[in-house]
C-alpha cells in the first residue's frame, strides 16, 4: 500500500523542480538553497534495533565559492528525533554534474541507552563529520552520504 507520509516530502520536492528548473543556470552563479530529504537507508550490521527510515529533511545553503552551510532534522537509527546544524566545502568536478562534500558540525538527538552510539557525545551534543559524493541534473540532485563506519544514506533534493 502507498504509504503517503513516508513520500510526502519526495514529492513535494519533485513539484518544486518543476519551477525551478528555468532559472538554474542563474542561481549556481550566485549561490542556492538546497531542499533535502532521506530515500534509502543501509545500515552495514544487521541489528534489530536499526530503523532504517529517517525522515530526513534538511535545508542547505551552498555558496558560489563551494562553502555550504545548513540543518536538518531526522530520526536517528533508533527512531529518536534528531538534530544536525553544520558548515563545511563542497567540490565540483569542472566536467561532470557530480561533486563531493564534506561536512561538520554538531549531532543532537542520541540520548539514553542510545547516548554512546556516537562517539564524543558528552551532554547530548557530538561532533560529526560528514562525506557526501553528489550529481544534478539541473536542479533536482542526490547524493549518497556516509554516516561513519554504521551505515550509507540516499538523499533527493532541489536546488532553489
Amino acid at each position: 500500500m502507498f504509504n503517503l507520509k513516508k513520500w510526502s516530502p519526495l514529492l513535494v520536492l519533485c513539484v518544486m523542480s518543476g519551477s525551478a528548473l528555468a532559472n538554474d543556470q542563474s542561481r549556481q552563479k550566485d549561490g542556492f538553497w538546497y531542499l533535502q530529504t532521506s530515500v534509502y537507508t543501509k545500515h552495514y550490521s544487521k541489528d534489530t534495533e536499526h530503523d532504517d527510515t529517517q525522515q530526513l529533511i534538511g535545508a542547505e545553503r551552498n555558496e558560489a565559492s563551494g562553502l555550504v552551510w545548513g540543518a536538518a532534522t531526522f530520526e536517528n537509527s533508533f527512531s529518536q528525533r534528531s538534530y544536525y546544524g553544520y558548515v563545511g566545502e563542497r567540490f565540483d568536478s569542472p566536467n561532470y554534474p557530480v561533486y563531493f562534500k564534506l561536512t561538520g558540525g554538531l549531532l543532537k538527538g542520541y540520548r539514553g541507552e542510545y547516548k554512546d552510539k556516537i562517539p564524543l557525545n558528552h551532554y547530548g551534543i557530538a561532533p560529526v563529520l560528514i562525506p557526501a559524493l553528489g550529481a544534478h541534473y539541473g536542479p533536482v540532485a542526490a547524493e549518497v552520504v556516509f554516516l561513519g563506519f554504521n551505515a550509507y544514506m540516499i538523499t533527493a533534493g532541489i536546488r532553489i
